[in-house]
């Protein structure tokens, strides 16, 4: 018992996790997040799941005795603050792994922590993340130590574009169906937008120009009015919180209303009780949600949810237990490490390849199935499709299907 946590202290916007003892066996895990940024809005969500779960992973035993000592900084969205709690990180603790959150810092790290064979488990879905070894052409550079635990932000867009071109036939739709790329010019609503557009045109959809639109909450009408002008028929949504809900308020007042298909951390039942009036909202999701029942790995979510809950009331998001799933993958990873040599970080990438169709043990039917291999880190190929709508601000979600994709090697890191 003297190896679990004794005491967290919250120190300006860090939260930090350590052990009883100063000689007791640990390691370092840094954590980024971002509550305060213009992604708090769902940041604070995900954050909470990893905290919680990796101070419960303490609380019963650690990895198999040894502590995560570990320190959650928000870096406000920021990539050089990002970079250089990397960099402290690594200089003060010699981290091990590291959960992190944005598109733009964790591409910016890229170089970094391959360098130093530091395993990153973001919240970014970034394909530009996916090919270790740069095989494809179009990968700008290898990312052999980055994981994320979920469908690329590229994949999850073309299974949405998929499903959309069965929609429109089944709509009775004629013609081409028109697809629109609505985002900021901003590395993570920019990530799928060349593949996704791509795919798209492949399927028979006509793609219109992007329509940028800004991160932060504002007047959108213009842009929706080039929007109903286009005749967008399904339009991506690659921002997220209140730069969405502005984007669908502004444009259901110029009455342009198209299927909005709104990328993973833009379709929650939070976005959709603050936009109150929506309907047609599709978005995928790579967990089971809070309120499903029967699912065997709930109960585990449901006691690290009281980590910061003690109620167990509290509803959470599937953010929330996106971020516990990888939290968990890492676990496991670094269960394997201690067994195979220790656990340094390159034990623990080659942790991440022990397994074929992985699911972390307590969170059966919660966590889908990954795969990750040295040549290709895309650990999910298959996309649950929800729609969701909204009425007076009561919220209804309902599974529209599941797309799985083909591992095409000309969609590997892009």
């Amino acid at each position: 018992m003297k190896r679990l946590i004794a005491a967290t202290a919250i120190v300006a916007t860090g939260l930090s996790i350590s052990a009883a003892k100063a000689d007791d066996d640990m390691v370092f895990v840094g954590h980024l997040m971002d509550i305060t940024g213009p992604t708090g809005f769902i940041g604070k969500f995900y954050a909470d799941g990893v905290r919680d779960a990796l101070m419960y992973i303490n609380t019963h035993g650690g990895i198999n005795g040894t502590i995560l000592d570990s320190e959650s900084i928000d870096y406000a969205y920021k990539v050089p603050q990002a970079i250089a709690n990397y960099k402290k990180w690594r200089s003060r603790n010699e981290m091990v792994a590291m959960q992190g959150w944005g598109t733009g810092d964790t591409e910016a790290l890229i170089s970094f922590v391959a360098r130093d064979k530091v395993p990153v488990y973001s919240a970014s879905y970034s394909g530009h993340l996916t090919d270790p070894t740069a095989k494809n052409p179009k990968t700008a550079k290898p990312a052999p130590y980055n994981f994320f635990y979920g469908a690329s932000y590229s994949d999850a867009c073309r299974a949405m574009v998929q499903w959309a071109a069965e929609d429109w036939k089944a709509s009775g739709g004629s013609g081409k169906p028109i697809f629109s790329h609505i985002g900021d010019n901003h590395p993570y609503p920019n990530a799928p937008k060349e593949a996704c557009a791509e795919y798209a045109t492949e399927l028979g959809f006509e793609v219109t120009s992007p329509v940028v639109v800004s991160m932060k909450p504002g007047d959108f009408k213009a842009q929706c009015l080039t929007i109903k002008e286009a005749g967008t028929n399904y339009g991506y949504l690659g921002n997220l919180g209140p730069s969405v809900v502005s984007l669908v308020k502004s444009c259901d007042t110029v009455g342009a209303t198209p299927k909005w298909l709104a990328n993973i951390w833009a379709g929650d039942v939070e976005t959709l009780k603050t936009i109150g009036d929506v309907q047609n909202y599709v978005f995928p999701a790579m967990t089971s949600f809070w309120t499903d029942e029967g699912v065997p790995g709930m109960a585990l979510v449901r006691e690290i949810s009281k980590m910061s809950d003690s109620s167990g009331e509290e509803f959470r998001t599937h953010h929330y237990i996106r971020g516990i799933c990888s939290a968990y993958y890492m676990k496991e990873a670094m269960e394997w490490a201690k067994e195979n040599g220790g656990i340094t970080g390159e034990n623990i990438k080659a942790g991440m390849y022990a397994r074929e169709n992985w699911v972390p043990k307590g969170l059966e039917g919660v966590c889908m199935e990954a795969t990750w291999t040295a040549e290709d880190h895309r650990g999910i190929n298959t996309v649950n499709i929800y729609n969701g709508s909204a009425k007076g601000g009561e919220v209804t979600v309902t599974k529209a299907a599941t797309v799985t994709l083909p591992r095409r090697e000309d969609w590997l890191g892009y």
